[in-house]
């Protein structure tokens, strides 16, 4: 046994001195501290380092074509009444969707951007809440036949024979292709004070907030005022309901909260968060935002994929004058390109065994240069102490 612990002493590659054989100099002791110091900024560096994460970036050619694509909207319009705004989309395939209002909202704000609380209509002791039945004892109570029906004022088809309500009267207006000009003389839009309602509003702001769902196909989102309505495969909106005064007026300074594509991911910057503009004239100005969308798969660190959009934008500013022969709509457009190119984004943190390689490296790499720093110092110290005492000197 005494043999064979004797034949592996051999292979110790770190042979002991006598401690009667070793020199300790203060400039070593100098020289171990600051490596010390050193040792330890690298180490809490490196270790910061390893709890970090980083993203890798891959491009590849998008094959999702026929999925569909969320765009989240919130524009705030600080002097455009929300009873004036319609939020339409359309794309190169030839699907419109017109006003929509679903999983789309108005927030009707003073000019000083506060909002306004509209109290909503309550029903005493009604046992079912359903929009509905509401509707009907409200109509109860004005003293309406449920079962009614009235004109649609030239506008009827076998699809809407009836009328009961002035957004109805409009619809039917607009599925005709006709201008609903004015109000006055028909007995809903009377009786619902639709007049006195767009008086009201009529200095107000508006927040339009919410999103749609659209075909990943080039296309565009804009909110402009008036009803929108398809009149012989042309888009149209209906302006004159408004007369030429408030026309005149339209003021489209907007500030755009967020446009996106998509859910968010961790670092995701959005171009047009935050973003102003004012309309240098009332009543003319068309405000264009240009958006290429790339799609993006971003991929966390627990494996979990998102599939959502970046995008980056270019603005344009237009002011049309309907007396030089120029056409276009006063509003804010978001015409959009879907790119070919899918980015892969895939979060990554760094390996623990490449953590400990890198602290072996710190700590054997630092000891190294100091024991040769403080060889040097020692040897040199040594010579000229040698050399004084010989008078060299």
């Amino acid at each position: 046994m005494s043999s064979l612990l004797a034949s592996l002493k051999r292979f110790d590659a770190y042979p002991k001195m006598p401690d009667d054989f070793r020199v300790r100099t203060s400039s070593g002791a100098a020289i171990s501290l600051l490596a010390g110091l050193f040792i330890t900024a690298l180490v809490a560096s490196e270790f910061i380092y390893f709890l970090s994460t980083e993203t890798n970036q891959e491009l590849f050619v998008d094959t999702s074509r026929s999925e569909k694509m969320k765009i989240n909207v919130d524009v705030v319009f600080h002097k455009m009444p929300c009873a004036y705004l319609s939020l339409d989309v359309m794309d190169i395939s030839g699907q419109n969707e017109l006003d929509v209002d679903h999983d789309l909202f108005k927030q009707r704000l003073t000019l000083e951007g506060k909002p306004i609380r509209e109290m909503p209509e309550t029903v005493e002791e009604l046992g079912d809440q359903t929009e509905g039945a509401v509707h009907a004892l409200k109509e109860m109570t004005e003293g309406l036949d449920p079962s009614r029906c009235e004109s649609c004022y030239g506008a009827e088809t076998k699809e809407q024979p009836c009328c009961n309500t002035c957004a109805e009267v409009q619809e039917a207006y607009r599925k005709k292709g006709w201008a609903f000009t004015n109000a006055d003389g028909i007995a809903q839009c009377e009786r619902e004070g639709w007049s006195q309602k767009m008086k009201e509003q009529a200095n107000e702001g508006c927040r339009v907030y919410g999103k749609v769902e659209v075909s990943k196909v080039a296309g565009n989102v804009h909110i402009a005022p008036g009803k929108s309505f398809q009149q012989h495969s042309y888009h149209v909106h209906d302006l004159q309901q408004f007369g030429r005064e408030a026309l005149a007026k339209f003021n489209l300074t907007h500030t755009i909260n967020n446009l996106s594509f998509g859910d968010a991911y961790p670092g995701q910057v959005n171009p047009l968060a935050g973003h102003s503009d004012d309309a240098v004239t009332p009543g003319s100005t068309m405000f264009q935002y240009f958006v290429k969308v790339v799609p993006t798969r971003y991929t966390d660190t627990s494996g979990k994929e998102l599939h959502t959009n970046q995008y980056s934008v270019t603005m344009h500013q237009k002011q049309i004058n309907h007396d030089q022969g120029q056409s276009g709509l006063p509003g804010v457009f978001f015409m959009y390109e879907i790119s070919p190119i899918v980015v892969q984004l895939t979060r990554e943190s760094h390996s623990f065994f490449h953590f400990l390689t890198d602290l072996c490296g710190i700590v054997g790499g630092v000891f190294t240069v100091a024991g040769m720093l403080d060889a040097f110092v020692y040897h040199g110290l040594r010579s000229l102490k040698k050399k004084q005492e010989l008078g060299k000197l």
